[in-house]
């Protein structure tokens, strides 16, 4: 194949994860977010709130393993789900399979930047990864409460399962959440 056909290739799967559905809804309400939005959304959060480059093409990368794995939910199963070795497992095997697609050297630079936000050990994938977790917090808030009810999450389990990763690398912006929150929760 040739690298052209090889990018459209990643492209064109690249497209499924339209077709994967989160459990947050949009902020109005009409209907669940899809992961592509998702990762729309949250690097349109890192141009805002002036995250680097490589911070923002992360954001655009993270998700793309959700076509294969599906989206898990951070308050699904006490969020044990979220981080199980098996998750683990298959994300990578599906980011092996999906940066694959690429021409070889292109494949090896994005999967590696998508391993580099999954480790969380750079300022840049801090940081980014603090978005991510920041946007979904804030369609709650701008939803009242979105599905947190569903879910059954309180002040408390926010504050362990997101409210901590995001203050690492934003804390001014979980300041910010967090009483936003507090209101919802009424604490």
């Amino acid at each position: 194949m040739s690298d052209l056909t090889r990018r459209f290739a990643f492209l064109v799967e690249a497209d499924r994860l339209k077709s994967v559905e989160r459990a947050n809804v949009l902020m109005n309400l009409s209907r669940p977010e899809n992961s592509a939005e998702h990762s729309w959304h949250v690097a349109l959060y890192g141009l805002v709130f002036g995250a680097s480059d490589r911070a923002i093409a992360m954001l655009l990368l993270h998700d793309l393993v959700e076509i294969d794995t599906g989206d898990v939910p951070i308050h699904s199963q006490n969020g044990q789900a979220h981080h199980s070795e098996a998750q683990l497992a298959a994300e990578e095997a599906a980011a092996r399979r999906i940066f694959g697609l690429l021409p070889e050297a292109q494949g090896r630079e994005l999967h590696a930047l998508w391993a580099e936000f999954e480790a969380n050990e750079t300022p840049d994938a801090v940081f980014a990864k603090s978005l991510d977790r920041a946007q979904p917090v804030m369609q709650n808030i701008a939803s009242g409460g979105g599905t947190w009810a569903e879910y059954r999450v309180t002040y408390t389990q926010l504050v362990e399962r997101v409210g901590q990763r995001i203050d690492r690398g934003a804390p001014a912006l979980w300041s910010w959440l967090s009483e936003s929150a507090r209101v919802y929760f009424g604490v």
